[in-house]
């Protein structure tokens, strides 16, 4: 298998827990130092109105949801790494993306709840995360269809077989 085919998903990863370690600073920097909001502020996307509500921070905190969402990307990326450089062969690593993932995406679905349920209002740059964290997903579970490695298949056999077997 071709070193790109190996690891493209981590990469994709990689690039895309970046990217959503990005938008969540940024985020971050507009609900604590006022920086600039670059988004409508009007109409069904408003994403002032939907950062300023009491859905933009923890619950039972005054921490803005974009701080657990910094930790949810770098730990996403720090796996996609694991995968790609340390060990790309290992399943146990494609099965925490995807487990962490679904995770992301339970958030997600909270979230979007929250927005359009309840606030009647959509934040592009929620959006824009909520799409990263679901193209995530979708490379976690292309990733578990990736058969394991001659090298796992073999120390599988070898676990298998009856000791007699072993010994001929």
């Amino acid at each position: 298998m071709s070193f790109l085919q190996r690891t493209g998903g981590q990469l994709t990863w990689l690039v895309l827990s970046l990217l959503g370690v990005l938008i969540s600073i940024y985020l971050t920097t507009v609900h604590y130092q006022g920086v600039p909001l670059v988004c409508s502020a009007t109409g069904l996307v408003d994403c002032a109105s939907v950062l300023s509500s009491a859905y933009s921070v923890v619950p039972g905190t005054t921490l803005p949801i974009t701080l657990p969402g910094i930790l949810w990307f770098v730990v996403g990326g720090v796996l996609a790494f694991a995968g790609w450089r340390l060990w790309p062969e290992r399943r146990t690593i494609r099965i925490a993306e995807f487990v962490w993932a679904l995770l992301g995406l339970v958030t997600v679905f909270y979230l979007i709840y929250a927005e359009i349920v309840r606030l009647h209002k959509i934040c592009a740059w929620c959006t824009g995360v909520h799409v990263i964290i679901l193209l995530m997903l979708i490379v976690a579970v292309f990733q578990l269809q990736r058969p394991e490695s001659e090298e796992e298949l073999d120390e599988d056999a070898d676990e298998i077989q009856p000791v007699s077997a072993k010994h001929n």
